[in-house]
């Protein structure tokens, strides 16, 4: 079977064949990638956007052919010059099946189009991974409407501010609408994006398959001896919706509990940027995040580790935290949570999407309703006094992960879903 993956990164080692970056995220990937590699009757071409290139990159890395089209990061409006091109993939690789990772960018609907004008949109997936239309009405969840419509010199010059970001999502939204009508099948995972994907696209096919993980996500174990006690881990914090500044907002709380509390997470400090100029590329969420810093006086206990980690980087930032917090107001199943899960970390969670399909509250860890940020303090100082309910979430969340992220079951889910499509 010839299968074409279009996905929203490079893959790790294509990028490597390239001498180029690659990100870390989308570490799924990767392992789904090389699961799939190992079955000799399924061969696999990946296509993906490369930042910044002005001509497709096209060539063959480790047995695996891949097709890289130029895009900018920026503009997230339909290209018909993206579509024309993947036209020309489909000739040269003559696929049996298009599986499409995401409905978040235009190049989607671009795929979906080109698999129509060849004949292959009966044999054209798309996994979900978060939905951008759905996303859209959560994006100013818990936001003071002030902040939200506040901007900064940098939001009225990229006419990006916060309220305008929520207005591109509800616009990308139109298109992975379109994408998703069209298509009779799709893979999810939880509740959430079955209950979605049946309001946008109720004739398709859903067709179940669960998300393999890094492979040092693995072999490596969370020890409660060996954590940095007080700690607590976010993986992301730049934008609303990943819902860090309700962290803040129950930080005061935890710190008089625990004066020598710790907060890690990915990225650069807002206070990184210094002078004039730096600050006029401020956004108006950065400066929000910035002044409630400033106002409960938190700087000395949050440390931003910089930048993308990479995936030992990330690996080891999860086993020093005592717990893993995913504040989000809307997510599908974060992988972040899955990760921290099967490395055995004591985890708190928003209850939100598809998050309860991945952890049982009281039993594996905490849930809580996104909002009342008060119940983040709670729940993080009960998983700090008492060791033996952080060994018990640490024991069950893995277990739960375990089945979750089987790399065997989740390879015959989606070699299942492969052949009924096709067939």
């Amino acid at each position: 079977m010839k299968v074409l993956w279009l996905c929203n990164i490079m893959l790790p080692k294509i990028a490597k064949s390239l001498s180029m970056p690659f990100r870390s995220t989308s570490g799924w990937l990767t392992g789904l990638s090389e699961e799939l590699q190992k079955e000799k009757d399924v061969s696999l071409a990946v296509s993906f956007p490369v930042l910044l290139q002005r001509t497709p990159l096209e060539g063959t890395a480790e047995g695996m052919e891949y097709y890289g089209f130029p895009w900018n990061g920026k503009d997230f409006t339909y290209s018909g010059k993206t579509e024309r091109y993947f036209c020309a993939v489909l000739t040269k690789v003559k696929p049996d099946l298009v599986h499409i990772f995401g409905t978040e960018f235009p190049h989607t609907l671009a795929m979906v189009r080109a698999c129509e004008q060849a004949g292959l949109i009966s044999h054209t997936v798309i996994s979900i991974q978060g939905l951008v239309s759905v996303y859209a009405e959560h994006y100013l969840a818990a936001l003071p409407e002030r902040v939200a419509h506040s901007h900064t010199f940098r939001d009225y010059v990229k006419r990006d501010s916060i309220f305008q970001a929520q207005r591109k999502y509800r616009i990308r939204g139109k298109l992975e609408t379109e994408a998703l009508k069209k298509v009779p099948h799709v893979i999810g995972r939880t509740d959430w994006d079955r209950a979605c994907t049946e309001i946008i696209q109720p004739q398709a096919a859903y067709h179940f398959c669960n998300e393999t993980l890094r492979k040092s996500f693995y072999v490596n174990r969370w020890s409660l001896e060996k954590c940095e006690k007080h700690s607590v881990f976010v993986s992301q914090w730049e934008y609303p919706i990943k819902g860090f500044h309700l962290l803040l907002l129950a930080m005061p709380e935890l710190i008089r509990r625990y004066p020598d509390l710790k907060v890690y997470t990915t990225g650069k400090s807002p206070f990184e940027r210094t002078g004039f100029k730096n600050r006029l590329k401020e956004t108006s969420y950065l400066v929000y995040i910035k002044k409630l810093i400033e106002q409960y006086r938190l700087k000395e206990h949050i440390c931003f580790l910089g930048g993308e980690l990479d995936e030992q980087s990330m690996c080891q930032a999860f086993l020093r935290s005592h717990v893993f917090l995913s504040p989000s107001s809307i997510e599908n199943s974060p992988n972040s949570l899955g990760e921290a899960m099967i490395l055995g970390v004591p985890c708190v969670s928003s209850d939100v999407g598809g998050v309860k399909n991945m952890m049982v509250h009281g039993k594996e860890g905490f849930l809580y309703s996104y909002d009342e940020y008060y119940m983040i303090a709670h729940y993080i100082s009960r998983i700090f006094e008492d060791d033996a309910l952080a060994l018990r979430f640490s024991e069950a969340g893995r277990q739960h992960a375990e089945r979750t992220h089987d790399p065997h079951r989740n390879l015959e889910d989606l070699r299942k879903a492969y052949c009924e499509i096709v067939q």
